[in-house]
């Protein structure tokens, strides 16, 4: 067990990870921006350390202060919490190679499902079921064929990042051809990569989670099912679970298909696998 671990996060995320810590009696190390100086997460920490002035980029995501301020206060393991760089596999394998154990999954892992293509790659090799859709797209001639073969709508989809960025409903062949050019800059200028493909888009389709947590050995625990459908612009707005009114067996189901997926990789730490239903 660690004894100090260091929150690559700020605000009430912080504060979470510290009151679990406190109870498994190990020190927190906060970080913040000067904007964040008085944010209770750094007045409730252990140890607090200053990322300077600035925005993101220059604070909670510059990792090289990061590693260097866990090395400071002594941090064996640094929890990146949700967002900024809980998804970076850079980061993680920068945090293994300084020997400062990352809690999270592990680099080959974010890199696997930090990918929408690369991660129904893997679903379809352990035979979960999946949407129709395509492998990445280089041209539009080649997404309005794929377009004809699937049968529309069709989802445009950025294959990096999430926060419902880089998503858009296509009915028809003009719609897709305006929306091409617009979703790949969407994908690059966020997420530093332009990859997209297409999913079957469903009318009317419940948004349903299985939240899964395995120990890097192989054994993984699905524990339930949350009903995410209420949504605005495609980002989440209301989560329920036990998800309400799922027909008989449905839930097993969609637990046994999580489990096989992240089986498959021996998947460490916390992961949501995302599933649909109509």
């Amino acid at each position: 067990m660690f004894t100090t671990l260091l929150i690559a996060n700020r605000g009430a995320i912080s504060c979470r990870i510290q009151r679990t810590l406190r109870d498994l009696g190990v020190a927190a190390v906060a970080v913040y921006s000067e904007a964040d100086r008085a944010s209770r997460h750094v007045s409730a920490a252990d140890q607090a350390f200053s990322l300077g002035e600035g925005a993101a980029a220059a604070t909670y995501l510059d990792t090289a202060k990061l590693l260097e301020i866990a090395r400071q206060s002594g941090a064996q393991a640094i929890h990146p919490g949700y967002g900024f760089l809980s998804e970076n596999a850079a980061f993680a394998e920068a945090c293994e190679a300084a020997g400062i154990a990352f809690v999270g999954p592990t680099p080959e892992q974010l890199r696997t499902f930090g990918l929408k293509h690369t991660a129904r790659a893997l679903a379809r090799a352990q035979g979960v079921p999946l949407l129709e859709g395509t492998e990445l797209l280089e041209t539009l001639e080649a997404a309005l064929a794929a377009a004809q073969r699937i049968g529309y709508p069709v989802m445009l989809k950025s294959t990096a990042g999430g926060g419902g960025i880089g998503m858009r409903v296509c009915r028809t062949d003009p719609e897709l051809a305006e929306a091409f050019d617009a979703v790949r800059r969407l994908g690059q200028n966020n997420f530093s990569d332009a990859g997209v493909f297409l999913e079957k888009y469903i009318e009317r389709a419940r948004h349903l989670e299985v939240q899964v947590f395995g120990d890097g050995q192989g054994e993984v625990l699905a524990l339930g099912v949350r009903d995410c459908s209420v949504q605005r612009r495609n980002q989440k707005v209301l989560e329920e679970t036990p998800a309400p009114n799922l027909p008989a067996g449905m839930a097993e189901a969609l637990c046994a298909a999580a489990l096989e997926l992240a089986r498959a990789v021996r998947y460490r730490s916390a992961g949501t696998c995302l599933l649909y239903t109509s």
